[in-house]
């Protein structure tokens, strides 16, 4: 868990990715359209990523643990946490306190 803690406080927005995940791809893709700079890890190209989705899957109570956000190093969930939080209004607040959207 102290891996992810500290890969994830890298930057304002850090995804945990795998390549062949749709979901992944997506939420990669809405983030750059609101014109938010993420850093992703891509689990499936690490060294130690299985030990990284293991610690990933104990942050999610069900469902997918992949692609996992971290918003101001706070864990968001996977996408349907993400999008939940847009269609509510709370996305671009949370995104704007940490520091990763200025408009």
């Amino acid at each position: 868990m102290d891996t992810v803690k500290r890969m994830a406080s890298q930057n304002a927005v850090v995804v945990f990715s795998k390549t062949t995940c749709s979901m992944s791809h997506a939420i990669q893709s809405f983030f750059h359209e609101l014109g938010v700079h993420v850093t992703v890890h891509e689990v499936d190209e690490l060294p130690n990523g299985r030990e990284i989705e293991r610690a990933l899957a104990k942050l999610v109570s069900r469902g997918p643990s992949i692609p996992a956000t971290f918003i101001g190093q706070d864990f968001v969930g996977p996408t349907d946490k993400v999008m939940s939080l847009h269609l509510s209004g709370k996305l671009v607040p949370m995104l704007r306190k940490a520091g990763a959207l200025w408009v």
